[in-house]
């Protein structure tokens, strides 16, 4: 039975599908280093964006896409010389806003690998508003180049011109750059620590709202989500959905969740508990505990 990713590479220029069979490292959760990309270059023959453009329906082949069934693929190339693939995730019979990007769900992946910022972003399509104002947030953001099939290579705000963004709300370090916050929580509670992490290098400079969510499979497997803000409040990207974009990356299936945590501030702003209830019941019976640090 074909898989996505056997589609992706009937996709691909045959030298470049032989070099990503032979070079992928095993499983393929969507991340490259640079020596990885380097193989890939000598052996299929493509440089530079040549190359990350011809990969681009390998970045397609991890999108979940039930309502618009269009599936969009993003690679975002860390300042670590490292990519990081996404793609767009929407959940069956839930309202739009629960959906996911394919450049957010590229951008968290890098995020949550440590990286401190982005060069480049290449995607199969035009980016939409949404994530124009999304990749704003950025740390880096003036210099960040947007990456298109079949038009010149071109900067954020050639897309976005006349932003408004961070630096206009008084916060002057963006996404990926911020230092953290010192939450406590007493817990002996592994999963619930694994969310208070992740908590702590969430970016809610706007609510004041801290807060992550850490996802426990069967196989013992876990998968967290920061929450991540945006100067336009509603482009913002909610921990829910950011822990399970990361599964899709990892092609771990939603019913395989046994546990569900949301840490957040005691007295918050506003609260990540309704929307992550939400998102969690389209897609599995587990209920979400939520955990209140100081």
């Amino acid at each position: 039975m074909a898989t996505p990713f056997d589609t992706a590479l009937t996709q691909i220029p045959a030298e470049l599908a032989a070099a990503l069979t032979a070079h992928l490292p095993q499983p393929f959760t969507g991340k490259l280093s640079p020596q990885d990309v380097a193989a890939l270059e000598q052996a299929s023959g493509m440089k530079g964006h040549d190359l990350l453009l011809a990969m681009l329906p390998l970045a397609a082949s991890f999108s979940q896409a039930p309502v618009s069934h269009f599936e969009v693929g993003a690679i975002a190339r860390g300042i670590s010389g490292t990519l990081y693939f996404g793609a767009n995730l929407e959940l069956a019979g839930e309202a739009l806003f629960h959906s996911v990007h394919a450049e957010q769900s590229a951008i968290s992946h890098a995020w949550l690998a440590g990286e401190a910022g982005l060069t480049e972003i290449v995607v199969n399509a035009s980016p939409c508003g949404h994530c124009r104002q999304f990749m704003n947030e950025l740390n880096g953001a003036d210099e960040l180049i947007i990456v298109l099939p079949g038009q010149d290579n071109g900067a954020l705000h050639h897309y976005l011109p006349y932003a408004f963004g961070p630096s206009d709300l008084g916060v002057e370090v963006g996404l990926m750059a911020a230092s953290g916050q010192a939450l406590q929580l007493e817990s002996d509670d592994a999963l619930v620590n694994a969310a208070l992490a992740a908590a702590r290098l969430s970016y809610a400079p706007y609510s004041h709202s801290p807060s992550a969510v850490a996802l426990q499979c069967q196989d013992g497997q876990v998968f967290v989500g920061r929450y991540a803000e945006n100067a336009a409040f509603n482009p913002s990207l909610p921990p829910m959905q950011m822990a399970l974009a990361d599964m899709a990356r990892h092609r771990v299936g939603f019913d395989r969740i046994q546990r569900a945590v949301l840490v957040e501030l005691d007295d918050a702003q506003i609260s990540q508990a309704t929307a992550a209830r939400a998102a969690l019941a389209a897609i599995s019976d587990v209920e979400l505990a939520i955990c209140h640090a100081k």
